[in-house]
């Protein structure tokens, strides 16, 4: 038997797209044959089944994720303009309403990630590493002068991971531009104090 030739990333973005517009419950093997343009023989054979399709789906929303956030901070502004910028963009993401911007973490750990240990392991990971980054970014920012010293960098990233992705929670049901505008401008301005 040989194995099927596909470009992977391209695929698992095109997976991630269907996850994110149907969840995956209701996510069937026809919407990710169309979705990837694999066959089921091929996915079963590349990811041995949908949950594995997910679960490389998610690794590669990590990756595409960190390179994104690489983007934001590889400027060479100030690391809090920088930080504005990102929220900007998650805000952005929210108000398009569009299922292909949401957030795969989110909508995987509200639908799957209780009823699947390595799933709800594998979307902790990725948090805590997105934290972690941005626990390095308000180390960075002190440095600066832009954040208090005093300031516990691990908290101000605990506390700043829980107000983007209750933002992002908050747009599924709220998604008025401006209240979206003034929920990150004060959880940016409480970053900052």
């Amino acid at each position: 038997m040989r194995n099927a030739e596909f470009d992977k990333e391209k695929v698992l973005r095109s997976a991630m797209n269907a996850f994110m517009n149907k969840g995956f419950a209701n996510t069937s093997m026809q919407d990710l044959k169309k979705a990837t343009g694999l066959h089921p023989g091929s996915i079963y054979c590349a990811f041995e089944n949908k949950r594995g399709l997910l679960l490389a789906a998610l690794e590669q929303y990590r990756l595409d994720r960190q390179a994104e956030f690489e983007r934001f901070f590889s400027a060479s502004q100030r690391t809090t303009d920088n930080l504005k910028l990102y929220l900007d963009n998650v805000v952005t993401e929210c108000i398009s309403c569009d299922n292909t911007q949401a957030c795969l973490l989110t909508k995987t750990l509200n639908e799957a990630a209780e009823q699947d240990i390595e799933i709800q392991q594998v979307i902790s990971d990725n948090l805590s590493m997105l934290q972690q980054a941005f626990a390095e970014k308000f180390e960075q920012a002190k440095k600066e002068g832009d954040i208090s010293a005093q300031k516990d960098s691990e908290h101000l990233a605990r506390y700043f991971l829980m107000g983007m992705y209750g933002l992002r929670t908050f747009a599924q049901t709220h998604p008025e531009p401006r209240v979206l505008k003034q929920l990150a401008e004060q959880l940016y301005q409480d970053v900052l104090r």
